[in-house]
């Protein structure tokens, strides 16, 4: 999978340098390229940002320099082309799953009161959110979609049973998990993970995902 983003901090990108995720990318499994759009500006001084019509608080991007890196960087439009917005329809596993399967992806980073309209109409697939909540800039949403798709490409992964052994990987939050010692701080991991009998657990971890679903994210259970 190749991986375009676009943004004006590409600084950031470095923290998909590391642990499983640089592994997968030495191992040519994806790669991520990541583009600084002033180098896109016309401007003197690399201005991107401009007052908005109409007036209001802050800058808005311009659409110059990010629809010049766009067409750049993807002239035959092969991405699909992801603008991270508070906007856009919230992050799920499906929509994660569904991204896996793309083999050219395109993160546009949006900074101040976020991009020009036009670039949107122009240039943009859809716009994605994960979650009710505004920050300062779309590299963080960017950083973790990015992070949930690779998870579904063959080999990022040791172990490929992991994504399927999770929350939401059958629509219920995960069961709990236990490693060594048998007793930690006088807390005892349950018997019947040492039974051995693996119907027994199997029905165990169901029944602990029903809990814990109901007690926290009760909305999954419809």
């Amino acid at each position: 999978m190749r991986i375009e983003v676009l943004t004006l901090f590409p600084e950031m990108f470095n923290s998909l340098n590391v642990g499983i995720l640089k592994k997968a990318q030495d191992n040519g499994l994806f790669s991520v390229n990541v583009t600084n759009i002033r180098d896109y500006s016309l401007d003197k001084h690399h201005k991107v940002d401009d007052t908005p019509f109409g007036g209001g608080a802050g800058m808005v991007m311009a659409p110059q320099p990010l629809h010049d890196a766009i067409c750049s960087i993807d002239k035959e439009h092969v991405c699909r082309r992801i603008y991270l917005s508070p906007k856009g329809k919230t992050l799920s596993q499906s929509k994660v799953e569904e991204l896996s399967k793309e083999k050219n992806l395109m993160f546009v980073c949006g900074n101040y009161e976020g991009i020009d309209q036009r670039v949107i109409d122009l240039d943009i697939d859809e716009e994605l959110s994960i979650g009710d909540y505004v920050l300062t800039g779309g590299e963080l949403p960017a950083m973790v979609t990015i992070n949930a798709v690779v998870r579904y490409i063959d080999g990022v992964l040791g172990n490929s049973e992991s994504v399927n052994e999770e929350s939401f990987s059958n629509g219920l939050l995960e069961y709990p998990q236990y490693t060594h010692p048998q007793e930690f701080e006088g807390l005892k991991v349950p018997e019947v993970l040492l039974s051995g009998n693996h119907q027994n657990i199997a029905k165990w971890r169901y029944e602990k995902q029903l809990e814990i679903t109901k007690e926290r994210r009760p909305d999954l259970l419809k």
